[in-house]
């Protein structure tokens, strides 16, 4: 019958015939690279190279999966047929050997097969903005650029103040900066939302603890060639730079305010002395929001699908809370919470990230391997 759920093809099924296909289109592109016709086209001929290079780290595991499936197969029969107590026993120990690779290769297979993410080899803009709280709300925004700034430290990405706007205290009313590096978008995209803060403020005679926010933005930076701004949609405004309070730090006009006139969208940069230089800076943040609102409207057919993942980023989504007096840092995605916040703090995000990107590539494993759950 059509609804016998034994008919159904299981998991291992539903993998082994999208691999198949997988196989078939590489041996396919192998045969492309040594055509003569591809090899006299350079374009073509690196086309077909980086696909073959993308299908190789896939079929080489699966076809040791395929190997080690054989040979499952083989100990159960040998478990079924053989009377010999010392052969069963080595097929039981091969057994449990093979189910072991078989599980690693099924999960390394199923990672594979997730599409990497175009915006992974771009550089990140974050803008970390105070939130509810006043003062103290500008202060958590500098703890949080001091533990984005040292996390990139640890791992070798290079870090760049585009526009900062500080507070007397040491705080930070708004700051935008690029992180660069190797995988720094597929690590650092799960921390936009707002970041909460609860604890008793510097600001605070009588000991009492206050809940505070920051809103963290994470947008892939976005090329020229990535989004094209018609000149005559900009309005650029000059003016000086001013510090703490409003006051004039530089005589000279070299602040830059882009206003794109379409959308609205505003940035100012006043951190450099050279107004080129403020005015690089700002159109570096405008292409890399304009890029977000695009992927905004394109995706909100999607929205709600993408509302089921994790990290999606969403400002006015709260995904993580500090709590300075039991030491507790939660992430209110996935429920994880951590008693090492002030190694938090000083950029050590490793654990939470680690944690986030599990999560996420379990609902990506499921959808790329073409079942629901």
């Amino acid at each position: 019958m059509g609804n016998d759920l034994t008919n159904r093809p299981t998991v291992k099924d539903q993998l082994v015939a999208r691999l198949s296909l997988l196989e078939l289109r590489y041996e396919e592109v192998t045969r492309a690279l040594a055509d003569p016709e591809v090899l006299g086209d350079p374009e073509r001929y690196m086309g077909f190279a980086r696909e073959h290079a993308r299908l190789e780290e896939i079929v080489t595991p699966f076809r040791r999966y395929k190997k080690v499936l054989e040979e499952i197969e083989e100990s159960e029969g040998l478990l079924e047929t053989e009377t010999d107590p010392g052969i069963r026993e080595l097929a039981r120990e091969d057994l449990k050997r093979l189910e072991r690779e078989r599980h690693e290769l099924e999960t390394e297979l199923k990672r594979a097969l997730i599409p990497e993410d175009p915006n992974d080899r771009k550089p990140v803009i974050m803008e970390i903005r105070a939130g509810t709280g006043g003062e103290e709300a500008a202060l958590f925004a500098a703890d949080l650029f001091r533990m984005y700034g040292r996390y990139a430290e640890r791992h070798g990405f290079k870090m760049e103040v585009l526009s900062s706007s500080p507070t007397d205290l040491g705080g930070l009313k708004e700051v935008i900066f690029a992180i660069e590096g190797k995988r720094a978008w597929s690590r650092l995209k799960y921390e936009g939302g707002v970041h909460r803060v609860q604890r008793v403020p510097v600001t605070e005679s009588q000991g009492r603890i206050h809940t505070s926010t920051a809103t963290v933005a994470v947008l892939p930076e976005a090329e020229e060639v990535d989004v094209k701004i018609d000149p005559d949609d900009l309005r650029i405004d000059i003016f000086c730079s001013s510090g703490h309070g409003g006051q004039s730090v530089n005589t000279t006009y070299s602040a830059v305010r882009i206003t794109h006139i379409p959308t609205g969208i505003v940035v100012s940069c006043q951190d450099e002395r050279s107004q080129l230089q403020n005015k690089q800076r700002a159109m570096r943040i405008l292409r890399s929001r304009l890029k977000a609102l695009a992927e905004q409207e394109q995706n909100q057919s999607i929205a709600q699908a993408r509302r089921a993942q994790v990290g999606t980023g969403e400002r006015s989504e709260k995904i993580r809370t500090y709590n300075f007096p039991q030491n507790r840092v939660t992430d209110h995605r996935i429920g994880f919470t951590s008693h090492r916040l002030q190694e938090i703090l000083d950029g050590d995000l490793d654990e939470i990230i680690d944690a986030l990107v599990e999560e996420d590539q379990k609902k990506a494993i499921l959808q790329a391997a073409g079942f629901s759950r």
